[in-house]
């Protein structure tokens, strides 16, 4: 495992996205369908936010649990906008960075995703813890 290569040798580049102003529902079911723990937000391809899986745990947890909780989550993720629970702000490596970069940032922090962005702040890809545990795994089932 060469950890001084380039973030864009294990990067996901197929990315799921949604724009700032879509509804949470729409979060919440590209995470279901497609398995995923992080929707970036973009604005015309420009990143804006990261919505995580616990982004949107804690906020259908915001409420006491009761009988119409079920109906009220549905209606909260129906009404509120992407950009309304996403996280701004947000740490962003460039492609040409090393994967060490993002080891270190990840030892350094609590996130579990990195955006990985162009100067204009373009969004071309995210790298997970995920991403660095299946790089370790496959160096040692070919050692």
């Amino acid at each position: 495992m060469n950890i001084q290569a380039p973030i864009s040798s294990i990067m996901t580049t197929d990315l799921m996205v949604v724009q700032a102003e879509d509804k949470v529902v729409i979060v919440r079911d590209i995470m279901d369908v497609n398995e995923i723990h992080h929707v970036p937000v973009v604005n015309f391809n420009k990143l804006v936010g990261l919505i995580s899986k616990s982004d949107l745990l804690h906020f259908l947890k915001g409420m006491n649990y009761n009988s119409y909780q079920d109906l009220m989550n549905d209606v909260r993720l129906k009404n509120y906008r992407a950009e309304e629970i996403m996280t701004e702000d947000l740490e962003c490596l460039q492609p040409e960075d090393s994967i060490e970069k993002a080891i270190k940032l990840f030892q350094k922090n609590r996130f579990h995703a990195i955006p990985i962005v162009k100067d204009d702040d373009s969004l071309v890809g995210i790298i997970t813890t995920f991403d660095i545990i299946n790089l370790i795994l496959e160096k040692e089932v070919s050692v």
